[in-house]
């Protein structure tokens, strides 16, 4: 297994007697034997007040709670992870952290039953042909291994691994496992709604989308991608077996597979939550679900479907509750770059253009900024497709074409509202580009989104919709494009080299002095061995004011404009990039992978 880690820094330790259950009485005088435990813990965690208090958990845990003095180590405590070293060496196993995101929950389930499982305090983490991984939180307990491996015929291989994480998985895993076949079971064959189709007389029933099953497997899904960091949940119909993906810090990662009539009846169970037309599988549609995390903090989830060839593909975004309490510096705006983007949206009138990819940020920064613009002395509206999250503090109306209600035709009503600021969700066609004019032009500020790769070709994009020249040089306050890069891992990233020619691609054309020190990612068990764990944002702000907007004109040159733009002080994404790299936030090659390069 990646995650096993070999606890070969103790001194082994043989039992005696066969097996010997863990109690907090045996694992202390073991602790205290070994040095790690003062005789003085040990007599004051022993009182029969202390056993009962400890009764509901594992003594190993209880003593990690405890935040007892490292005797070993003199200013350290002793944590689950240095208990769980300890006691992996004391039954000459390996330690090992569960990564529910490695495991084949399936296969590792059909090992052994979960009745079996929870009387024995095991899981199975692995299964390959000649041997099976079995995790326990009873090391020093073996009188299940003989019979499970006559049964298996296979090898077991033990792993100490944390009790809390044993129970806890063994609970999910067994019920999700229990839910799916539950489901399938309950229906026979399905009629899936794909090109493909085959006709199974008297086999037409798929699950409920109110079946209980179905609910439990919904509840799991969203609640593991709460705790996975997930931003999006891909649920993808096939021929054989639908996928479940989550898109953490911007990678997408397998998670599970489910059989087709399984994920029809889950994508039916979260269109009902989201308020959709559950019979209409023909059209694209979207929704929306607010929820609580199991911390209890509300978070958004934004759905939307598309018909395949096998069935709906649906996905669903998940809005970072505390998007919306983030500072510029949080967000990654730092010295220069948050100087001038501060400066830009306290303008009391214009436009300003944030630009890039899908997935790039834009929603955040558009919120975040309009966040803290929202004082009570300012009317802040918007007009977005659709409301990305719901603020009390902006005047939020959402598009709807079965209505004629536009962007062009919202900003329309919006500047009867007696508004200071605007934000418009996207400018994407030449009635919404003009209404954004006039709307500045009448003394409004105006925030809004373009897609463009970078700063200066959001002019072109402007001229494309038909705004005059003139225009764009008398509304358009600056504009800034962005990109997202995964920050290293504080606990496991390593100094590397950076080599010339890399270095001179990140910089060109600047000759930027090459630091002598740059990080690369490595991997352990915070970051799931990624090596990565977050995401931070790099910018490109270009503020067209002098002799930038003397270069706007209906057949400006865009190689122009930019080169202008760098010797008055716009950084290319690379370059800010590259000073992340410098400040040991983020490797080279994360940069890029995101960036593209000058043409």
């Amino acid at each position: 297994m990646n995650n096993t880690v070999k606890a070969s820094t103790f001194n082994s330790k043989r039992t005696a007697g066969g097996d010997r259950t863990v109690t907090l009485r045996s694992l202390l005088d073991d602790l205290v034997v070994d040095g790690l435990v003062s005789v003085d813990d040990m007599q004051r965690l022993t009182s029969q007040s202390r056993i009962k208090a400890e009764a509901a958990q594992h003594p190993l845990n209880y003593i990690a709670d405890q935040q007892l003095e490292n005797q070993k180590q003199k200013g350290s405590k002793l944590s689950s992870q240095v208990l769980l070293a300890w006691m992996a060496a004391s039954s000459g196993q390996d330690f090992a952290h569960i990564d529910p995101m490695e495991i084949d929950v399936r296969s590792v389930t059909a090992v052994m039953s979960f009745a079996f499982a929870k009387r024995h305090e095991i899981l199975a983490l692995s299964v390959s042909q000649k041997e099976v991984i079995i995790a326990s939180a009873q090391p020093f307990v073996s009188g299940w291994e003989e019979n499970l491996s006559h049964a298996l015929k296979k090898r077991i291989v033990r792993v100490v691994a944390n009790p809390v994480d044993v129970a806890r998985y063994s609970v999910e895993f067994y019920s999700l496992v229990n839910s799916v076949s539950s489901a399938v079971g309950n229906t026979g064959s399905s009629a899936i709604s794909n090109f493909e189709q085959m006709l199974e007389l008297g086999q037409l029933k798929d699950p409920d989308a109110n079946d209980q099953h179905i609910v439990n497997i919904v509840d799991w899904l969203l609640q593991y991608a709460f705790d996975q960091r997930a931003s999006d949940i891909h649920i993808e119909p096939r021929r054989e077996q639908g996928n479940i993906r989550f898109r953490i810090d911007g990678v997408l990662c397998n998670i599970y597979e489910l059989p087709p009539q399984v994920v029809n009846a889950v994508t039916s169970r979260l269109k009902i939550l989201a308020r959709m037309d559950l019979a209409e599988k023909r059209k694209p549609q979207d929704g929306r679900i607010k929820t609580k995390s199991a911390e209890g903090s509300e978070v958004e989830l934004r759905l939307s479907t598309m018909p395949t060839a096998f069935g709906e593909k649906l996905v669903i975004r998940i809005f970072d509750p505390d998007v919306l309490l983030r500072s510029f510096e949080d967000l990654g705006l730092i010295n220069d770059d948050y100087q001038r983007w501060s400066e830009m949206v306290r303008r009391p009138n214009g436009i300003l253009l944030v630009t890039g990819p899908t997935g790039s940020g834009k929603t955040t920064t558009l919120y975040s900024t309009l966040k803290q613009l929202a004082t009570p002395e300012v009317n802040v509206c918007s007009i977005e497709d659709p409301i990305e999250m719901v603020e009390p503090a902006f005047n939020q109306m959402q598009v709807q074409p079965k209505i004629d209600l536009t962007f062009a035709s919202g900003v329309k009503a919006l500047m009867r509202q007696d508004p200071d600021i605007i934000m418009i969700g996207e400018i994407r066609d030449p009635e919404t580009a003009e209404m954004a004019v006039q709307a500045a032009l009448t003394g409004h500020l105006v925030i809004s989104t373009v897609h463009t790769n970078d700063a200066p070709s959001a002019i072109s994009r402007m001229l494309e919709l038909g705004i005059p020249a003139y225009l764009i040089r008398a509304t358009v306050i600056g504009i800034m494009a962005q990109r997202l890069v995964r920050t290293l891992c504080l606990h496991c990233k390593k100094p590397t080299e950076v080599d010339d020619t890399t270095w001179k691609e990140l910089t060109h054309p600047w000759k930027v002095v090459k630091p002598t020190k740059i990080f690369q990612a490595d991997g352990c068990l915070e970051c799931r061995n990624t090596g990565y764990f977050g995401r931070q944002g790099i910018y490109e702000i270009l503020p067209i004011s002098g002799e930038l907007s003397k270069l706007v004109s209906n057949d400006f040159d865009l190689a122009n404009l930019r080169q202008l733009g760098m010797k008055e002080g716009m950084r290319t994404l690379r370059l800010a990039g590259a000073q992340k790299i410098a400040a040991g936030m983020t490797t080279v090659e994360e940069v890029l992978r995101v960036t593209p390069a000058l043409e």
